[in-house]
């Protein structure tokens, strides 16, 4: 009789703590938990808010009448750290402390791990956070950018690209670990990875906008004109990075960064609208081309997961161009908080080691 394990998910967002509880893969509810701009307003950073958010979590845990007690573990979505390779990490004070201190950036995932392990303190249950989004496998040669000062960098959506690249996988009859995949995420930030029998070897650093450009990044853009626009006198650094991410792509073009109303408009005849939402497929289209030279040409599937590919219109473009290469295969939108649990259920059911940071 398979083992049943408990375990409580927590997904921190900037003005949102989303909680699941999974009986093994089976989920008994999850809450998306909002906070008002008043309750935050106090804070003067994100770390500032973890006593906050804990209160939080265990008022509503305490509200549906559940025992800590009753909890297996616990797992926390992961921030930015140092780059790791792909698994379930035990949080440790290590990783807390660089959390705490932002070392590596500051975001709203850092909560995560934090929330995790505050709670699995007073309740002598292991915390984990699993595949964060500084996963790094990338090959020594994906590294080279041109400029040894600005090596390329593994920053991408590592949690949902690896659970659909296995996912994909399974359909396919196949194991994660034999099959080379392209796997596309597409929602306010891209990121074409490039799998590699069980290994992300190549791929573009959503985060700061490199790759295709998106509802809310500005992609790849020409960097001599970059570079003149960064000394014109007209703009601080803050404005320069919001331009490239939070005011670039899609939102730059259409004030929008809701890919389904820049389809209405498209739809209504606005030209302007439909140029944009062909260049986004078109760019995401040559990201894949460029995948598939890192495998030779040996391309199981071509994967389109996230938000926008419940876009039939945008997944249509991308497959117009990109068919020939292999078979693409669709999911879309995300399941971050099943990701979790089954990241920590493989090291509890004794399926993969946990990791240490």
């Amino acid at each position: 009789m398979e083992k049943i394990y408990n375990i409580l998910v927590i997904n921190p967002g900037s003005t949102t703590t989303k909680l699941s509880l999974f009986k093994n893969e089976m989920p008994l509810f999850t809450e998306n938990i909002a906070h008002s701009s008043d309750s935050l307003k106090g804070f003067n950073s994100i770390i500032e808010q973890y006593e906050f958010r804990e209160k939080v979590i265990l008022d509503f845990l305490n509200s549906k009448k559940i025992s800590l007690n009753t909890i297996d573990a616990v797992v926390g979505r992961g921030g930015l750290l140092e780059p790791l390779i792909s698994g379930a990490y035990r949080v440790n004070e290590k990783m807390i402390n660089h959390l705490r201190e932002g070392l590596f950036g500051e975001h709203a995932s850092n909560l995560g791990a934090i929330l995790a392990y505050q709670i699995s303190k007073n309740n002598s249950i292991p915390a984990y956070i699993v595949d964060p989004v500084v996963v790094d496998e990338m090959e020594d040669i994906a590294r080279i950018s041109g400029m040894p000062l600005l090596p390329r960098k593994s920053i991408f959506h590592a949690l949902n690209q690896k659970a659909v690249a296995r996912k994909a996988a399974a359909d396919l009859g196949k194991d994660y670990h034999k099959v080379n995949l392209i796997v596309v995420h597409m929602g306010g930030g891209i990121s074409v990875g490039v799998h590699q029998k069980g290994r992300v070897v190549d791929v573009n650093n959503a985060l700061d906008g490199e790759g295709p450009f998106s509802p809310e990044r500005s992609g790849t853009v020409p960097i001599g004109d970059l570079v003149q626009l960064c000394f014109s006198g007209k703009y601080s650094q803050a404005e320069i990075k919001s331009l490239i991410k939070g005011k670039g792509g899609i939102v730059a073009y259409l004030n929008t960064n809701d890919v389904r109303l820049a389809i209405e408009k498209m739809k209504a005849g606005d030209r302007k609208a439909k140029i944009v939402l062909e260049a986004m497929a078109y760019q995401i289209s040559k990201q894949i081309g460029e995948g598939a030279t890192v495998l030779k040409g040996n391309v199981d599937a071509i994967v389109l997961t996230g938000g926008i590919s419940h876009s039939l219109q945008v997944v249509e473009l991308i497959k117009d161009r990109v068919s020939f290469i292999s078979l693409v295969m669709v999911y879309p939108g995300e399941e971050e908080m099943l990701s979790l649990c089954q990241g920590v259920l493989r090291v509890l059911k004794g399926e993969e080691e946990e990791k240490i940071y």
